[in-house]
């Protein structure tokens, strides 16, 4: 765990517009920065970045945080990976609470391999552009695939040369431990002083995570040599864990998340290949079967997942391993399948970026009809094989058990009770009972778990697409209240008090009825008694989500006042003016007067099936209840209120 100094120091530390200026370009407004929304495609900008209350907010789609949650929603970082990506940018050492003499070896171990990892691919881009062995061999092979020196550079392309130890003697001439270099995989010990290098004559595709740092490599073997595999990969290792492997996921993120689609390929060049032609929302799973944690990855952005695999026997049978597991996870499945003797490598490099865009979305085939169709024509005629095709896509259908998923279940049924030539109610029965036998299988193998235990916690509310003017009235005066307070409380209000002092003493007997604008004015009292200077800022951190998008769209407004106001009425002080004495007294006003109207409302109603003796007082609490509204009407300056 991070120590919260160090937090503390990288919050400090932190420039708003710096960091999202990498990613948005950003013109001045007043106080404040616009820019196009990067979370989605608009043509006028709404993206609003306010340096001052260190926080952005998009006015069209609704997302708004601050620097570390951009950088968590925009890289798709957790919240730590997020806070060690600012510390390496401003240079803030880390600090880690104690940990575990075994966690902590680890963590080392990993950190050194990622540094081995580096110091190899420079080492291997090196030997590719700069050593006539690679220029001749792997270079010009690279050249023969149709790759430019552009997309060998985007993906760190490297050479391996044929001689035993030049890669070997480089990485033992930083001293680096033995036991890790062989950890890496990137060399091999033929005896306790001979190293030799493992890829050697090999093209080297490093391989990196969602960050951009190196994890592994994949060598290809130039030429035919039958004694050697085609492809050797790293080892598993503390940072190289296979079945987490999406090769170009760093490079495609953000194209994915724009999309809204992932396209997924087999090998590292028909990915290479689709960015050079412009498509770079795609990723390889490197051959192997998709696995659960490779399907999560793709979900952080996206649900969309067309599979790209060749045609042939051996590339349906790999397009249709994981099914399961994407549906269990929520995905969206399609598939296209490449006419055969091709690859998407080759079949892109033939037709071209907009022939196999179109083809692709000529092509896409749902993913569960495709396999039913697929098993039907396998089954023929033969009666047995024909119900264990029912059997098995009733066991596939039972892995869509969200409930959001719930239509795109029914449609499925539909769609497969009419091909199987079925009852639609019978298959629907055959599904509810592999998801019973699931779920007895979960409660055996976790005697101690709930199997059947559904989640009570109330569902967010979703701020996206808030919309102020459709919040009660009452809320709308708490919200300005706490604006107000987040804006003006540490400024004095007179001698005696400050503005926040002023705002608590006024509201003293009156309730905030909103929970969660109750919650952060009353800790926002609590550290202000503490003597903590609270502001928005403040609560720009809060470890409550919810409190964080309540301040942000409490304290950002889309609108702004041009300075030209002062330039052209010389002397009125329009934008520069002073006006945090009139905000709070007002916000105070016409927060108590809408309380006030509740009063008569609820007066009223108490009126109604009271006895004489108690109308006589009530009646009295109206008089008072007037006279308080007539007193804040004249303040305002003004007797409306709707």
């Amino acid at each position: 765990m991070i120590t919260p100094q160090t937090i503390e120091q990288i919050k400090n530390r932190i420039d708003i517009l710096d960091v999202i200026g990498d990613y948005v370009k950003l013109k001045k407004r007043g106080a404040n920065y616009l820019g196009l929304c990067p979370f989605h495609n608009e043509k006028t900008p709404s993206f609003t970045v306010s340096p001052v209350k260190e926080l952005y907010k998009c006015f069209g789609c609704g997302k708004s945080g601050n620097t570390i949650t951009f950088l968590m929603e925009h890289n798709k970082l957790s919240y730590v990976e997020a806070l060690k990506w600012l510390a390496e940018r401003y240079h803030v050492p880390i600090e880690e609470t104690e940990v575990g003499a075994e966690q902590l070896q680890q963590q080392h171990t990993a950190d050194s391999l990622y540094i081995i990892n580096s110091h190899a691919q420079k080492f291997f881009s090196n030997a590719l552009f700069h050593t006539d062995e690679g220029r001749q061999i792997a270079l010009s092979y690279l050249y023969e695939r149709d790759f430019s020196d552009a997309i060998i550079e985007k993906f760190q392309l490297g050479y391996n040369p044929s001689t035993n130890h030049p890669l070997s003697n480089y990485l033992i001439s930083y001293q680096f431990n033995p036991e890790l270099l062989l950890k890496s995989g990137l060399v091999v010990r033929r005896n306790e002083s001979d190293w030799v290098d493992n890829y050697r004559n090999r093209i080297i595709f490093p391989i990196h995570n969602n960050t951009g740092k190196i994890i592994g490599f994949g060598a290809r073997i130039i030429g035919k040599n039958d004694k050697a595999p085609k492809y050797i990969n790293t080892p598993e290792n503390e940072i190289y864990v296979k079945s987490k492997v999406l090769y170009g996921i760093y490079f495609a993120r953000q194209a994915i998340d724009k999309a809204d689609e992932c396209l997924l390929v087999e090998g590292y060049t028909d990915v290479i290949s689709l960015h050079q032609a412009g498509i770079e929302n795609v990723v390889a799973s490197g051959g192997t079967s998709l696995t659960i944690d490779q399907l999560r990855n793709i979900k952080k952005y996206t649900n969309n997942l067309t599979i790209i695999y060749d045609g042939d026997a051996a590339g349906v049978k790999a397009a249709l391993r994981g099914l399961d597991m994407a549906l269990e996870e929520g995905l969206n499945v399609k598939l296209v399948l490449i006419p055969d003797n091709e690859d998407p490598d080759s079949y892109v490099r033939q037709l071209g970026s907009v022939a196999f865009n179109e083809f692709i979305a000529a092509n896409k085939k749902d993913f569960i009809l495709f396999q039913l169709e697929l098993l039907l024509k396998e089954a023929g005629n033969d009666v047995a094989k024909k119900n264990a095709v029912v059997n098995q896509i009733a066991e596939s259908l039972s892995k869509i058990n969200k409930a959001e998923d719930f239509s795109k279940q029914q449609h499925y049924i539909k769609q497969s009770a009419a091909l199987l030539n079925v009852d639609e109610a019978g298959l629907y029965n055959l599904i509810n009972t592999y998801k019973r036998n699931e779920i007895s299988k979960a409660e055996k193998k976790n005697s101690f778990a709930d199997a059947s235990t559904t989640s009570t916690l109330p569902l967010q509310p979703n701020t996206a697409t808030e919309e102020i003017s459709l919040l009660q009235q009452d809320e709308l005066q708490e919200r300005n209240l706490l604006r107000a307070l987040l804006e003006h409380g540490l400024k004095q209000w007179d001698e005696t008090m400050t503005m926040a002092d002023f705002v608590f003493q006024e509201i003293e007997n009156f309730e905030i009825e909103n929970a969660l604008i109750n919650q952060t004015i009353q800790e926002y009292r609590q550290l202000y008694e503490q003597d903590k200077q609270p502001d928005a800022k403040t609560f720009l951190y809060h470890e409550n989500n919810a409190i964080r998008q309540l301040v942000i769209t409490t304290t950002v407004s889309p609108f702004e006042l041009s300075q030209k106001w002062d330039e052209k009425i010389e002397g009125l002080n329009i934008t520069n003016r002073d006006v945090a004495h009139q905000d709070i007294l007002l916000s105070v006003d016409y927060f108590k007067l809408r309380k006030i109207k509740k009063m008569f409302v609820q007066n009223q109603k108490d009126m109604e099936n009271a006895s004489m003796e108690e109308q006589i007082r009530l009646i009295e609490v109206h008089k008072h209840l007037k006279a308080i509204e007539r007193e804040l009407t004249q303040k305002i300056g003004t007797v409306i209120l709707k």
